[in-house]
């Protein structure tokens, strides 16, 4: 049986290192990369990220939309997205090097790695032994999807506090655990630092605002609350974190995302004191992690065996 055709629309990607990948990986398979070289028929499977609006719509064969990221949120922009079921990215590579993420900040912060830095600019010695132990600082997981869960277990070993919200229910061994909007206060309640994993939806967006951090405690071993963020820029209210962290109500935040990236001269966070900065790079998605898995789905669907990893088109997750 003749196999379908592959088209790579992704914008902002070393695109001839993924079509290579792709055509190396998927023997029988054409590959083309959006927007030279395809017909509208010769195309059953669609990678992509950012892809430029309409790009997709006349595909009349196309079967399936994978994301090569784990967010999805960049599908759903383009207004004539096929009605074809979205696969979103899932791989022990992607997850570990957000987790690693994750701990790296919530370390960070937990061992004063921004005082001891401006400390070592200045030229100050100041010894200062009063930094809390891990069992007394509660690490609150805002998403526990399959990278928001392995973080937070990983931090668990490690001896915090954790806690964790979804938008439904979720177990994780010894880990509490909330969800929906109506336990989300007793949730932010107990938080010294709060970790956003969430998919950006209609649901979450802009939902890292000051009526967020006001419920957050303020008596913890760390005086006011950490935001990490290394979800989506559109689940924060950049104006609202700037708000909190002038008058005290966050003592400090990391920011993996922005509403705009790249992220323009002239913002506030570059310069400002309590801000830990990364330009989106948490966890990238390595093609040499990647390709096969999704070349495998594609083969799979091919014999009639059912996608893994689909996204929920009602809630766009």
């Amino acid at each position: 049986m003749k196999k379908g055709g592959i088209l790579l629309a992704a914008t902002g990607w070393d695109s001839a290192l993924w079509s290579r990948m792709f055509t190396d990986a998927a023997p029988g398979r054409q590959v083309f990369v959006d927007p030279d070289g395809r017909t509208d028929d010769s195309v059953d499977y669609a990678i992509v990220w950012k892809q430029p609006a309409g790009s997709l719509a006349g595909l009349k064969n196309l079967k399936v939309i994978f994301s090569l990221g784990a967010g999805v949120d960049h599908v759903f922009r383009d207004p004539l997205v096929p009605d074809v079921p979205i696969v979103r990215v899932v791989s022990n590579d992607l997850t570990n090097r957000m987790s690693e993420y994750v701990v790296w900040q919530v370390l960070d912060h937990h061992r004063m790695g921004p005082k001891y830095r401006r400390q070592q600019q200045d030229a100050i010695w100041l010894e200062d032994r009063s930094q809390p132990a891990a069992k007394d600082i509660t690490i609150g997981m805002l998403g526990l999807g399959v990278l928001g869960s392995d973080a937070a277990m990983k931090l668990k070993v490690m001896g915090f506090n954790v806690t964790g919200w979804s938008r439904s229910h979720h177990h994780l061994d010894g880990i509490p655990t909330f969800h929906g909007q109506e336990q989300m206060p007793a949730f932010l309640a107990g938080v010294d630092m709060l970790v956003c994993l969430l998919p950006l939806t209609p649901a979450t967006a802009n939902m890292l605002a000051m009526p967020m951090f006001e419920m957050m405690t303020k008596r913890g071993p760390l005086g006011a609350p950490v935001l990490i963020n290394a979800g989506r820029g559109g689940l924060q209210n950049e104006k609202d974190i700037l708000a909190a962290l002038d008058i005290g109500t966050l003592s400090a935040v990391s920011l993996d995302v922005f509403q705009q990236e790249p992220l323009p001269v002239d913002s506030p966070f570059w310069s400002h004191p309590k801000v830990t900065l990364t330009p989106h790079a948490a966890a990238a998605s390595d093609p040499f992690s990647l390709v096969k898995p999704i070349v495998d789905q594609m083969d799979a669907f091919d014999r009639g065996e059912p996608l893994r990893n689909l996204v929920d088109r009602k809630h766009q997750y």
